[in-house]
């Protein structure tokens, strides 16, 4: 894996490389970046019907659940990245007063599942068309009082468009840029359009009906397998499909047992191939267009991959939909600042893709204004075509479009803060 020195070093060297080819440098880094194992599990997300944030007992069960799945899937051979609750969206039609009076049983919930190594996500906070001046507020004494938990606004719904509820995570994002250092609260909280319950991917995820159990995967790097020998489109997404099959079917397999042991519900594999530091979606793109990311053909590219995951054999849920999250991205941080693809491009390949808006930093001097329109239109796109989308939209304090955002968090890597309009 690159180093964050050798990364920067990409990015300033950026302009010498030509906008329309691969240079040696591109290739030998794409290479760095392939991995060594074909595909890690990142999450075993556990669904949690929960009443009130008080039921604790539902809490334990599941974490005990995911205890067992983990010993589970490690004997199986598998790198497990993390265990995730997903509850009932419970406060998502509550006042001010009762999300007040809730922080005392999140902040218990939060410490059960520290100790359990896992994480949370509640769910939406806000389900319908309405702007709330008082969440931001909450949200942050949420985000500081807590170490685990993630939360949502849903901003799109079969309803079409809410452009208050657009304004409310607006303002909330804005406030979460300046609750914890370097903007990484922001981490935990996105806009939802159209994201169904089951979703095993954060910080969206919720869940309704019986308890559950549902599989995230990390496979970028298969993805990039299928690629490399392709001769064109139709004979890389063939072999993706195949590929996908081989690696998933012995998934399926564990998932659903367990499920089964636990007596909880089999939802099934969200099958977008999330990528890491060292499993690159770009690098898996480029293996099929033979160009840059953002260029020419990587719509198409977008195309073929989702295309492929959604016509896979075993039973999908979420998203399954390729995500392209530029802070977990080295190589497209790297594109970023070579000024190969912007956030409107971004907003292009989910029309063909996956999740909307991952972890896209842009500057700190965002107005809520600009922040809302933006998530009117990743929720218009959303309503528009009836998919899940999201915006994760990283406010950096202090940074200009153009300067370098650095980040201590191990799973971000540094990137040129994005220009939003």
């Amino acid at each position: 894996m690159l180093s964050r020195r050798e990364i920067l070093a990409f990015l300033a060297a950026a302009g010498l490389a030509s906008r329309d080819t691969m240079s040696a440098t591109d290739v030998q880094r794409n290479a760095a970046l392939t991995p060594t194992k074909p595909l890690r599990v990142r999450t075993i997300t556990a669904g949690v019907h929960l009443a009130a944030a008080a039921d604790t007992a539902r809490i334990e069960a599941a974490l005990a659940t995911l205890r067992r799945g983990r010993q589970v899937f490690e004997a199986a051979g598998y790198e497990l990245q993390t265990t995730r609750l997903a509850t009932t969206p419970f406060l998502a039609d509550a006042d001010s007063a009762a999300r007040e009076q809730a922080l005392t049983a999140l902040q218990r919930i939060d410490r059960m599942a520290a100790a359990a190594g896992a994480v949370v996500s509640i769910g939406p906070v806000l389900s319908t068309d309405r702007h709330d001046p008082t969440l931001a507020d909450w949200a942050v004494e949420l985000v500081r009082s807590t170490r685990t938990i993630s939360f949502s606004v849903v901003i799109a719904s079969a309803r079409g468009v809410h452009g208050q509820a657009a304004v409310s995570a607006a303002e909330i994002m804005n406030a979460l840029a300046r609750a914890l250092p370097d903007g990484i609260a922001n981490f935990r909280f996105a806009a939802a359009a159209n994201v169904p319950a089951g979703t095993p991917f954060f910080p969206v995820a919720w869940h309704q009906g019986a308890d559950a159990l549902a599989l995230g995967l990390e496979s970028a790097s298969v993805v990039e397998d299928a690629f490399r020998q392709a001769a064109g489109p139709a004979q890389g997404g063939a072999r993706l499909k195949e590929l996908m099959n081989q690696a998933l079917a012995p998934l399926e397999r564990l998932g659903s047992e367990l499920a089964g042991q636990e007596g909880r519900a089999w939802l099934g594999i969200d099958t977008s191939p999330a990528p890491a530091k060292d499993r690159s979606i770009a690098a898996a793109i480029e293996a099929l267009t033979q160009a840059p990311f953002g260029g020419a053909s990587t719509l198409q590219a977008c195309s073929v991959v989702t295309a492929a995951i959604k016509s896979l054999n075993v039973k999908t849920c979420g998203y399954s939909g390729l995500m392209l999250p530029v802070l977990e991205d080295p190589l497209l941080a790297q594109r970023a600042g070579e000024g190969r693809y912007g956030i409107r491009d971004l907003l292009l390949y989910s029309s063909v893709c996956g999740t909307g808006l991952d972890v896209v930093p842009i500057p700190g001097d965002t107005p809520v204004a600009t922040l809302t329109g933006l998530l009117q239109d990743v929720a218009a796109l959303s309503a528009r075509l009836v998919k899940p989308l999201s915006a994760r939209l990283f406010i950096v304090p202090g940074k200009k479009a153009g300067e370098i955002a650095r980040f201590t968090d191990p799973v971000l890597t540094d990137s040129v803060v994005m220009k939003v309009d």
